[in-house]
């Protein structure tokens, strides 16, 4: 597999509150990628600080617990995640308890774990996570936000969404509260799907189709990425704008 991850900070925004990193570890058994995006609460103390603390100890929770002993113990992916987002859960909401300068602050979470022919995705917020496969372009990841229960009440629609007053909210975060609940998505991969990592800079901004296009082109992925973060600032760039993009070689 090959990947590139990118931040940029958008066209507005004083600060960039994202924060995002992969590593692909090679072992006797294959190779396994480990990636994570989040994108720190915007209104709020530190969100950089929060983002950052969230990639870092996910991945660093991942790597010590799904290799050991030589062995990738994929068979328990789903309890170690949970396992991972209580822990980094736990890590952000103490610090925010205990440093005034932090005191209020949150982020959002998502994670993609691939695996031979396996694709694992957790998240908590409104991170996305897409898949381009023999099946098309799709989301995998349900936001937690106001508008997504809208939407998916059908009490407005997903093009009202867009504009929704409170289209930012998002209803479940790290760090907030003492604990915290993740979503666990999962799916098979073949040789040449792709799959992207992006904060609301671009998701809230760009249309699917939009995205859908440059995913599809065939270039490499480090000018695919590039492509999307300039599509963003192109539109707007009122938001700090964050992409992992992987292809399954």
């Amino acid at each position: 597999m090959i990947y590139s991850c990118a931040s940029d900070i958008g066209k507005v925004r004083k600060n960039n509150e994202d924060y995002c990193k992969g590593e692909i570890i090679d072992t006797d058994f294959g190779s396994i990628g480990i990636f994570a995006l989040a994108d720190g609460m915007g209104g709020h103390k530190k969100g950089e600080v929060a983002s950052e603390l969230a990639v870092e100890n996910i991945i660093s929770f991942l790597k010590e617990n799904l290799l050991q002993s030589h062995n990738i113990k994929i068979d328990y992916v789903d309890d170690i995640i949970k396992q991972a987002y209580n822990s980094v859960n736990s890590i952000i909401y103490e610090k925010s308890k205990n440093d005034i300068d932090c005191e209020g602050m949150g982020t959002t979470l998502t994670t993609a774990i691939l695996y031979k022919d396996n694709l694992y995705v957790a998240n908590v917020g409104d991170s996305r996570c897409y898949l381009l496969d023999k099946n098309g372009f799709a989301k995998i990841t349900i936001d937690h936000s106001i508008v997504e229960e809208l939407v998916r009440a059908k009490v407005i629609t997903e093009e009202e969404a867009k504009n929704h007053p409170r289209r930012n909210h998002i209803t479940r975060a790290m760090g907030t509260d003492e604990m915290v609940i993740v979503d666990i998505f999962k799916h098979k991969i073949e040789r040449g799907d792709k799959i992207l990592l992006a904060s609301d800079g671009l998701t809230g901004f760009v249309e699917y189709e939009n995205i859908k296009e440059i995913i599809m082109e065939k270039e490499p992925v480090v000018d695919l990425t590039k492509k999307l973060i300039n599509k963003a600032n192109e539109i707007a760039g009122k938001d700090n704008i964050s992409v992992i993009l992987i292809e399954d070689k």
